[in-house]
């Protein structure tokens, strides 16, 4: 599945941006000095010191800095229509506040139709379909349990495994699109637009709609009937959306043997700024984008690429510091971009996921694919990433974080720690240890990655002033952690998460603390109970694990306020 970088435009018709389509991975962390004078123990050359500085944030991010994405692709396996579920929709929820991007490869043949008469644009099903099954969704949506305004389901299992088969199906027809770059047309029906909309505003996401920027008229000025059409009824039912138009503009000319040039592209977005101010619900609306993949000469680039392509074929590839290094490198070169051009503009990282294409079964759905995640995470908020959307919450592949049983994946239960404990403030790190000096021409690359930041001002388990530090330890072996300077004494809460049961690496279910992490029930998340650390001890990670410590009661100055 693609893993883009995104660089929106707050609020704004401005129509350039950066992207960049290439790796993405992660890298700065910290160096550690070389140390010098005689051999020191093993056990004194694991031991790393630990101080965090408190005075000042280095980055303030966007309080939805970790958001989700929906590929329009939805539409097509038939997984939209149940975003209804009860489950889905609690487990969206755990993820906000946070955007839901519905965008992607398939954004620019995306037509809307605002029929009653629906039958003639969803083509025939397959032939074990039962002759009423999309009735039967109709039905169940009318006997939806309305909570707080929300529309929530229950379907039966008998539709869920016929609809499994039915995306397992669509599955194959996608990835060859995918695969061979040329994509069928997708129609968004009114319901389907209410069924997208319903969920984003039960979960307590907000909707950032991508519009077909492909339709063009002969004179390759872009054809806003589509998006007129759903904007006025957008409008009718006063849905809160944000808009983006198009999807990599730059790769037009492979797709669809069309090209738009950066000059059409801006009048394209002045068009769609001037119709958004017809629509009067949607005169101040925010305008993002456009997001440009491969990076050309003399462009303004917004920062779009694979995360690593088709090199990950194992597990074990999650774990190689040079896969996770290369995301540092292309955001520096995006923001130099962004700070000559337009620096008020924020970049974002948008279509994050851990592998190209889907992903494979058992390896990007793992708990090793989260050494990826995180370390995304952490990179992004270090080079001051404003959001970064992950490629997908729920639909088709391996790249998601739900599986169609509507189970999380490992990187759902990372994503809902790194929610609830970790604040947009970014903090610097400092490590003192020791490392060996690195032989002409090598590259010593850590594997033991520290990042900081304020605690969430939204977890009222913590008061504010509250730190709380991830880390990610890609050895092999044990690695221990002493807090120093301002951290030094004080009590940690620790919550460790490693695979559980004997796959190891290969594991699809986490364990916090010692315990398996499942949901209680459709509408309850199990608790996230920390294990406290006495005041002073060190912090010992077990091989190829993520921890996240929160320092309770450091009343740290940067994040009082």
């Amino acid at each position: 599945m693609p893993r883009q970088f995104l660089c929106p435009v707050f609020g704004s018709s401005l129509w350039f941006a950066l992207i960049l389509q290439s790796l993405i991975s992660s890298a700065v962390t910290y160096r550690r000095p070389v140390s010098g004078g005689k051999r020191q123990s093993f056990l004194e050359r694991t031991l790393i010191l630990l101080d965090v500085n408190t005075r000042s944030p280095v980055k303030v991010l966007n309080d939805n800095f970790l958001s989700l994405q929906l590929d329009p692709s939805i539409i097509k396996d038939g997984w939209l229509d149940f975003l209804s579920s009860k489950r889905l929709v609690t487990l969206a929820r755990g993820l906000s506040p946070a955007y839901l991007r519905f965008g992607g490869k398939r954004t620019d043949f995306l037509q809307f139709h605002n029929l009653k008469n629906l039958g003639k644009f969803r083509g025939p099903g397959p032939d074990y379909y039962l002759k009423n099954y999309e009735d039967d969704i109709v039905r169940s949506d009318f006997a939806l349990d309305k909570q707080k305004g929300c529309k929530l389901a229950s379907h039966p299992d008998m539709m869920l495994e016929l609809q499994r088969e039915k995306a397992a199906q669509m599955q194959q027809v996608l990835l060859k699109e995918q695969l061979s770059n040329i994509y069928s047309d997708v129609t968004l029906t009114a319901r389907s637009l209410d069924k997208l909309y319903n969920f984003a505003d039960c979960a307590g996401l907000h909707l950032i709609f991508g519009l077909n920027a492909q339709h063009r008229n002969p004179d390759n000025s872009w054809n806003t009937s589509s998006a007129v059409s759903l904007l006025k009824y957008s409008a009718g039912k006063k849905y809160n959306i944000s808009w983006e138009l198009g999807n990599e503009p730059n790769s037009y000319r492979t797709m669809a043997a069309r090209s738009v040039n950066s000059s059409r592209l801006a009048q394209d977005y002045s068009l769609l700024r001037t119709l958004l101010q017809s629509v009067r619900f949607y005169s101040r609306a925010n305008l993002y984008g456009p997001n440009i993949g491969r990076p050309r000469k003399n462009a303004i680039l917004l920062l779009d690429g694979y995360y690593i392509d088709r090199r990950v074929t194992k597990v074990e590839d999650f774990l190689k510091t040079k896969l996770l290094d290369t995301l540092s490198e292309q955001i520096t070169k995006v923001l130099k971009i962004v700070q000559t051009h337009a620096p008020e503009k924020s970049v974002w990282l948008g279509g994050v996921g851990p592998a190209w294409a889907g992903g494979t079964n058992n390896i990007s759905d793992t708990f090793a694919a989260g050494f990826l995640w995180l370390n995304t995470l952490g990179i992004a908020a270090a080079h001051g990433i404003d959001v970064v959307l992950r490629h997908s919450f729920f639909d088709y592949g391996y790249n998601h974080l739900v599986d169609q049983h509507f189970n999380p994946l490992p990187d759902y239960w990372l994503s809902l720690l790194f929610k609830r404990l970790v604040g947009p403030r970014v903090l610097a790190v400092h490590v003192a240890g020791l490392q060996r000096k690195p032989r002409p021409g090598r590259v010593i690359r850590d594997k033991l990655r520290i990042y900081a930041h304020c605690t969430s001002f939204h977890n009222h388990d913590y008061v504010r002033g509250s730190i709380t530090i991830y880390i990610i330890n890609l050895h092999r072996s044990r690695k221990k952690i002493k807090l120093a300077g301002t951290l030094r004494n004080k009590t940690v809460n620790q919550y460790l998460l490693q695979p559980f049961g004997t796959d190891g690496l290969h594991s699809m279910t986490v364990q916090l603390n010692g315990e398996p992490l499942r949901m209680v029930d459709n509408e309850t998340f199990p608790e996230l109970k920390p294990r406290t650390l006495r005041a002073g001890r060190t912090i010992a990670m077990p091989p190829v694990s993520i921890g996240f410590y929160v320092i309770k009661n450091i009343n740290a100055y940067a994040c009082r306020r």
